[in-house]
């Protein structure tokens, strides 16, 4: 079988994130940001259970737990918006070759088989996960394992600035690129 592009598994991975996405906006409308002090408790949350702010609370990332099932990508998150309950997926999926974590964040993408513009003008943004730990040093996304301490999603807020999310009746206070970690889903 010929490998798999990473635009074909990103198509096969959006489609089943968007089967999900209803009940992310649903849950999302009732949920607030989670926000506070990264404390002692929060260097033993496993990264696919860490909350992240930026600086001025503009917006969250909660990651998930993949179903054993969703082998297509290796992680799953939602981004928060704090302004009018907005809520995107998010997926990471590790790329062949020189490994790097690519996550992808989509809002009201259409459900079932799309096409590829169907899924490019519901992506927010696309890019590397690079981790920063309490030194300053920049890494990777850990696949498992211990949460890193911040995110760096490179242009994130830019990206949402230039997306069907920002205007009247969505967002107006763009996040940052950098996301701290402020709690932990037990």
């Amino acid at each position: 079988m010929p490998d798999q592009t990473l635009t074909d598994r990103r198509d096969r991975a959006a489609r089943g994130a968007s089967r999900r996405s209803g009940r992310a906006r649903r849950a999302g409308a009732a949920i607030a940001v989670l926000i506070g002090g990264a404390g002692p408790g929060l260097a033993a949350c496993p990264q696919e259970l860490a909350v992240y702010t930026d600086r001025d609370k503009a917006a969250s990332i909660e990651f998930r737990p993949v179903a054993p099932d969703e082998a297509i990508y290796t992680g799953e998150f939602r981004v928060l918006f704090s302004q009018n309950g907005i809520v995107a997926d998010g997926i990471v999926m590790w790329t062949d070759g020189v490994p790097r974590p690519t996550g992808i964040v989509m809002h009201d993408c259409p459900e079932g088989d799309v096409t590829g513009a169907e899924l490019a003008a519901c992506t927010i943004w696309q890019g590397v996960i690079y981790a920063i730990d309490a030194a300053g040093e920049v890494g990777l996304l850990p696949r498992e394992g211990p949460a890193a301490e911040r995110l760096l999603l490179p242009d994130f807020g830019p990206s949402v600035r230039h997306s069907a999310l920002y205007g009247a009746d969505g967002i107006s206070i763009v996040p940052w690129d950098v996301f701290e970690i402020s709690g932990c889903q037990e």
